[in-house]
């Protein structure tokens, strides 16, 4: 039963950061300038065509979150070294608080500042991820979800259909994350990221209220 409750909570948790991860894409790409929060390989592919078409210094807003991001998953494995052995408060609690935190300040920043709100939002990107499944990009999960499905139709073992369904979802819930932000960005502008802070606090709050099954299923 206790593993039970911790798949189910870990699912949920997961399901939340898809969500939060597909409207904080769709934020930075319609609202900020149309660059990636999180997916690098479409700042890196716009980054090279900017260079290629002899524009250096546009080709900065594609670079700097690239580097931001990063940055971001060095601080993330800097806070588990400081703060990997804390009883009250997890490491990768302590990582998504300060997430929310910046996300919010992002909303802030005037459309004039896109090259920084982009950078601060990559810096942010979680780096909390768990049982081999990304919340945040979906070139992963397709492989992992395909390779999943192709492994049950070989040996009919239903755990990798439940793998593979699992995969499937997070990339639905990432696209569904990816339609609130867009209609969000229509509806509030620059600050609909605080929409996305919102949907962070939730698994912040469920990891908090288990702090044992949070310790043991991310440490």
């Amino acid at each position: 039963m206790k593993k039970n409750s911790q798949m189910s909570s870990s699912l949920a948790v997961g399901i939340l950061l898809a969500l939060a991860g597909g409207f904080m894409d769709a934020y930075s790409y319609m609202a900020r300038g149309h660059v990636f929060a999180n997916a690098q390989t479409g700042n890196i592919l716009l980054f090279a065509v900017a260079i290629s078409e002899g524009r250096p210094a546009d080709s900065l807003r594609y670079l700097l979150p690239v580097v931001s991001f990063a940055l971001g998953i060095a601080l993330a494995a800097a806070m588990r070294t400081r703060f990997g052995h804390m009883s009250r408060l997890h490491w990768r609690q302590l990582t998504l608080l300060v997430e929310i935190l910046i996300l919010f300040g992002v909303s802030f920043f005037p459309a004039g500042q896109h090259l920084w709100s982009n950078s601060l939002t990559s810096l942010a990107c979680r780096k909390i991820e768990g049982n081999g499944i990304a919340t945040t990009m979906c070139i992963g999960n397709l492989r992992a979800g395909v390779q999943a499905l192709h492994e049950y139709h070989i040996a009919h073992d239903r755990e990798e259909l439940r793998r593979g369904a699992l995969y499937f979802g997070v990339i639905l819930f990432f696209a569904l994350g990816a339609v609130a932000g867009n209609l969000a960005v229509d509806r509030w502008g620059l600050s609909a990221i605080r929409w996305d802070c919102l949907l962070l606090v939730l698994p912040l709050l469920m990891m908090l209220s288990k702090p044992d099954e949070s310790k043991e299923e991310n440490k």
